[in-house]
């Protein structure tokens, strides 16, 4: 994730959030994030994009998703979740980083209070940055008063396995 503040890379979870995860993945490949804001940005709490352009310009979305919050991940620093309204199943395409451990967004039961919202990865590279976009300057209604831009978002496929020191292929984990 290339924004106008630095560079972010994530690791997502598709064995515990496959639906959220394939939404997210929808939304990359479509290019639907390239130019959006960070539009919600509250310190010591998260940072939230994916729904708006530039000059908040709402962008149309697919269906909402079913929420897998109760898929034992917490929403902890440096997690990305699902954003959503009061619905539980609600969410679409935008998304949220915690800033910090934010119990209180996670999964307790299946009531509509305690529903959650859903993990699906997490920041492995880049914490900088997030923290950086956590503290810009915004107005009374948590927007950035310069525009975050998320410049693009991509996949990234891991990389082949080193050869191993005897220079014989590395073994399959």
């Amino acid at each position: 994730m290339k924004t106008t503040l630095g560079t972010m890379v994530f690791e997502l979870y598709p064995d515990k959030a496959p639906i959220t995860v394939a939404n997210f993945l929808r939304y990359v490949d479509e290019g639907f994030y390239d130019n959006t804001l960070f539009h919600r940005v509250v310190p010591h709490f998260v940072i939230q994009g994916g729904g708006y352009g530039p000059g908040m310009t709402p962008k149309p979305t697919h269906k909402p998703i079913k929420n897998e919050a109760g898929n034992g991940l917490r929403n902890v620093r440096g997690t990305i979740a699902m954003a959503r309204t009061l619905k539980p199943h609600s969410a679409t395409s935008q998304f949220f980083i915690n800033l910090v451990d934010n119990p209180n967004l996670d999964h307790v039961d299946d009531t509509l209070r305690g529903w959650g919202y859903c993990v699906f990865g997490k920041i492995v590279k880049g914490r900088r940055v997030m923290d950086r976009i956590g503290r810009v300057p915004t107005d009374r209604h948590q927007r950035p008063k310069k525009e975050v831009v998320i410049l693009s978002v991509r996949r990234l496929t891991p990389p082949p396995p080193a050869p191993s020191a005897s220079g014989a292929p590395a073994k399959e984990p």
